[in-house]
């Protein structure tokens, strides 16, 4: 059997859509590891990038850090987060986290920078605070980069999460580890097409996400 033959049988079994190891199922999990993760690391890397890019320091440190982030191997540190705290959610976020940060961190930062400084000066001249310059007058610019970084995060998350398996958790990742246990190949392709079908999904959700909520002009003169 090919690849197009593994992915129809199991489509096509509707054992495969229902119960606690149904499509549904394993997909509302996989998306939840994927937004909380994506939440935590967005909690991380928006805040300090805003101010870092806003103040124009620490560029140099943020480079460093989002090089040591990438440099990590998200397996190697779940094994190591497992052996450390045990079963349960947080062996599995923390490696997801630490690969999201750096996109997030880094682009936030070099959005921010990027930004003309001619409307910042002239919003200072005018005596705005500088939380007021960030917000109004920054962010709305540098926006369709933040998002950028976002997106790439998430993406890296959705198709990562599969590590959850590894540590007896549900996701998408259940199918591609218990296929290999079982030499079911069909939950192989199954599990494989299904996360590359979200890593699609994903970027059609921030596509749409960046259409409503960037201005036509910043978008014309991107």
């Amino acid at each position: 059997m090919n690849v197009l033959n593994f992915a129809h049988a199991f489509f096509s079994d509707s054992a495969q859509w229902h119960g606690y190891d149904g499509i549904p199922t394993r997909l509302a999990e996989h998306v939840g590891y994927s937004l909380e993760a994506l939440l935590f690391a967005a909690l991380i890397g928006l805040p300090i990038g805003l101010v870092t890019g806003h103040y124009g320091r620490g560029g140099n440190a943020l480079a460093l850090i989002a090089t040591a982030g990438r440099a990590l191997p998200s397996f190697g540190l779940l094994v190591l987060m497992f052996i450390w705290i045990g079963f349960g959610l947080l062996p599995v976020m923390i490696p997801l986290v630490v690969l999201a940060v750096p996109p997030i961190l880094v682009t936030t930062y070099e959005a921010i920078r990027s930004v003309d400084p001619s409307p910042v000066d002239a919003a200072r001249g005018m005596g705005m605070a500088e939380a007021r310059v960030l917000f109004q007058v920054e962010v709305p610019v540098a926006l369709p980069l933040i998002l950028s970084g976002l997106r790439t995060a998430a993406i890296q998350i959705v198709s990562t999460a599969t590590i959850a398996a590894y540590v007896s958790l549900g996701g998408l990742g259940r199918y591609i580890i218990d296929g290999l246990y079982q030499r079911n190949y069909e939950k192989v392709v199954g599990g494989a097409t299904l996360v590359a079908a979200l890593a699609l999904a994903t970027l059609v959700v921030f596509w749409a996400v960046s259409r409503i909520t960037v201005s036509p002009g910043v978008r014309r003169s991107g």
